[in-house]
């Protein structure tokens, strides 16, 4: 969806000016595309790095750069629960800022020393560079406030996939609470 959206502000209408193949299993795109289907594809890592250093592709861009902040990782948990165990989500929200904070104070190289037990099936030196991607795509925020902008964004790549039926207001669904108390700790 989100490859589609940039393509469409580029643009580019994904039904008549290309061809893309989603029949192929996620997992499974990489080695499709290096077995010589297609002429791109979209890869999370390490595999767009495995392609790159097996000779097999090359990066030649970013959906998270072209897209803006898309919230891809968000925590969600029932109002009643918020309201009855408000320590279990501020220590919770507070240790994740705490990796956000480790990520902006330290290296590529020792984020991906930290990392590396997480990823055994991918050698120190490909983290790394993974890592410095990430690191100079600006890929991470510096806090986890998510803020509305990147809850519309994320609302009308849904509505531009015709995947959200109605818009709902930022305020129904987000608290940003906790996050804005990490921030200051």
């Amino acid at each position: 969806m989100v490859f589609e959206y940039i393509l469409k502000k580029n643009n580019l209408d994904p039904a008549t000016d290309l061809h893309i193949d989603q029949s192929i299993d996620f997992g499974s795109t990489a080695a499709a595309f290096s077995g010589g289907q297609g002429d791109f594809t979209v890869e999370f890592e390490p595999g767009a790095s495995t392609l790159e250093k097996e000779g097999k592709g090359y990066v030649v861009a970013s959906l998270g750069v072209d897209s803006g902040y898309v919230p891809y990782t968000a925590y969600s948990a029932k109002q009643s629960y918020l309201k009855a165990h408000p320590e279990v989500i501020q220590g919770f929200t507070n240790a994740l800022q705490k990796g956000m904070d480790y990520v902006q104070s330290h290296t590529p190289e020792e984020i991906a020393q930290v990392i590396a037990p997480q990823f055994a099936e991918t050698d120190l030196a490909d983290i790394t560079t993974i890592v410095t991607r990430y690191y100079e795509q600006d890929t991470w925020k510096d806090n986890l406030i998510f803020e509305e902008k990147s809850f519309e964004l994320l609302q009308d790549i849904l509505a531009e996939a015709e995947e959200l039926e109605s818009r709902v207001p930022y305020e129904a669904l987000v608290t940003t609470e906790f996050a804005e108390k990490a921030v200051e700790k």
